[in-house]
């Protein structure tokens, strides 16, 4: 099972969750991929208020099978378009108060990857909660990816310059470690933007794609291990030659035009 955390609400840290995109807990559930080139919808999906009670909550994939639980309007919202909760705009406030559940399978053979799993939400939510958003531009509290001083240390892509790009991920100890393959610097900043606070804006400038890992201690856990790896702002500047620095600037936000409760069914 594939358990997408909720991205921007819950991954201060990206823990051992990064998981969340790509790890399989049980190889019986794999399917084929489905086709590169299918933009999928639900086919059937039911949605409920959330129990009260229930303490879990985050993105899952089981075989053809998607559940989303006990999420947010907002957290829903910011998974299905990469983006922080700072970039929403307008939003009433049911979308903090009223977590969901929602379940359905995709109208489409085989197991969506991220791509398409964000974009079965983008249809969903437009369908059964009726969202219209407009995108403008707002000054925030942001962080900017440049490139550090002495250059980029990055690989040009072996793959199929029109394959998707993939993130991969797990644990070691309290260090954690990702593999992108295929990744666009835009690619690379929604990633490091699931791992944060504030959006994360590309300024690199710099065109392709490129394989490269990544291994950095989240900062709460460097105090108990000060010989582990560096913290993530420390790692994306030794190990690849970008920097990440704190800025407020314009940046790209969704004003929320109207949205709706969705009818149970």
């Amino acid at each position: 099972m594939i358990a997408l955390r909720q991205p921007a609400l819950l991954i201060a840290l990206l823990l051992p969750a990064m998981v969340a995109v790509c790890a399989q807990d049980n190889p019986i559930d794999l399917l084929k991929p489905m086709a590169r080139n299918a933009d999928p919808a639900f086919e059937v999906a039911a949605i409920k208020p959330a129990d009260p009670n229930d303490r879990n909550q985050g993105f899952h994939l089981n075989g053809h099978r998607i559940s989303i639980e006990n999420v947010t309007m907002t957290s829903l919202i910011c998974f299905a378009y990469s983006i922080q909760k700072s970039q929403i705009v307008d939003a009433p406030r049911w979308f903090d108060e009223q977590p969901w559940d929602i379940d359905g399978v995709p109208d489409t053979e085989g197991a969506p990857d991220w791509h398409q799993y964000r974009r079965m939400l983008q249809k969903l939510l437009s369908a059964r909660f009726s969202l219209q958003m407009h995108h403008d531009k707002r000054e925030l509290l942001v962080y900017t990816l440049t490139i550090a001083k002495g250059g980029p240390k990055l690989e040009k892509s072996k793959s199929d310059p029109d394959a998707l790009s993939d993130q991969s991920g797990h644990g070691i100890g309290s260090q954690q470690y990702m593999k992108f393959t295929n990744d666009s610097m835009t690619d690379f900043a929604q990633t490091l933007q699931l791992m944060g606070d504030r959006p994360v804006i590309d300024q690199t400038n710099l065109s392709g794609r490129y394989d490269f890992t990544l291994l950095w201690t989240p900062d709460q856990m460097r105090a108990a291990e000060p010989d582990a790896a560096p913290g993530l702002f420390t790692a994306v500047r030794e190990q690849l030659g970008l920097k990440l620095e704190a800025a407020r600037i314009p940046a790209d936000v969704f004003v929320i035009d109207s949205a709706t409760r969705p009818t149970q069914n």
